[in-house]
């Protein structure tokens, strides 16, 4: 038989018939749990939304998946039109996939292995009733793990990775895993984000800085990568989170608003 181009798979065609439909795809890493990730890729992708990009989330944290939670659409069930899965609506129009929508009780485990959860983001991105979307947000579990493997093996194209840290040094080491992470795969780095960077006191305003601070922008300089910003801590944060109103809706002018939005346009500058 003459050598010439890899078969590609009727699975592997309809995957990329659904890319082609995806305009700009932006991973959420980050190299450890509890750094605000989720709460990132949120308010980022909500601020899309907000100024009129389409935008979709979807929320690979398949053994922890809290993106319905934050959006206060965990009742919603995803159903089938001509095939495809359709994805919960939020505000602004922005499109929702998670796995929490496919479990039987909110309080079921996930025990799957590696194969599995593959298939299963390979469903998301082939199966999903995306439509036409501007940006594709990524929400990833925390590390470099299978999910983040199958990611991005499906979709090489992707226009890069968010990095979220603390400026806890334990935090910023697993944040430099990320980093090489993108530079072993060939996925381009957009740049480091700063989240819980100083508590912003609701009363008095004064910042303190209870994490440290700087430290996220100290490494991304070392590693010669950008520094998209900082994000305050503030009371508000968490009440939107567990209200499943994005800060960046329910309190437009805080601090953390304020930093979303900043940063959002300096994301939409470096994948334009």
């Amino acid at each position: 038989m003459a050598k010439g181009r890899p078969m590609i798979s009727e699975r592997d065609l309809e995957l990329n018939e659904s890319l082609k439909n995806i305009k700009h795809v932006i991973i959420v890493i980050s190299g450890k749990g509890g750094v605000g990730k989720s709460t990132v890729s949120s308010n980022l992708a909500m601020s899309l939304a907000m100024k009129g990009h389409r935008t979709g989330i979807m929320d690979i944290d398949i053994h922890g998946p809290n993106i319905p939670k934050m959006f206060a659409v965990e009742e919603d069930q995803v159903f089938i039109e001509n095939g495809k899965l359709v994805p919960v609506s939020a505000a602004h129009g922005l499109k929702i996939m998670s796995m929490a929508f496919l479990l039987p009780e909110k309080d079921a485990p996930v025990a799957w292995r590696g194969p599995v959860k593959t298939g299963l983001i390979r469903q998301f991105l082939k199966d999903v009733a995306w439509g036409e979307l501007d940006y594709l947000v990524i929400d990833m579990p925390p590390g470099t793990g299978d999910e983040a493997i199958s990611v991005v093996q499906l979709i090489p194209k992707a226009d890069g990775m968010v990095v979220v840290t603390t400026p806890q040094d334990v935090a910023l080491l697993d944040s430099r895993k990320s980093v090489v992470f993108g530079a072993q795969t060939k996925i381009p780095i957009i740049g480091m984000i700063e989240n819980m960077s100083g508590f912003i006191c609701p009363h008095c305003k004064e910042c303190s800085d209870i994490f440290k601070a700087g430290g996220g922008e100290r490494t991304a300089t070392d590693m010669g990568i950008p520094f998209l910003g900082r994000i305050p801590i503030e009371p508000g944060i968490v009440v939107s989170g567990d209200t499943g109103v994005p800060v960046v809706i329910s309190s437009p002018d805080s601090g953390s608003a304020v930093a979303f939005t900043d940063i959002t346009e300096r994301i939409i500058e470096a994948v334009r």
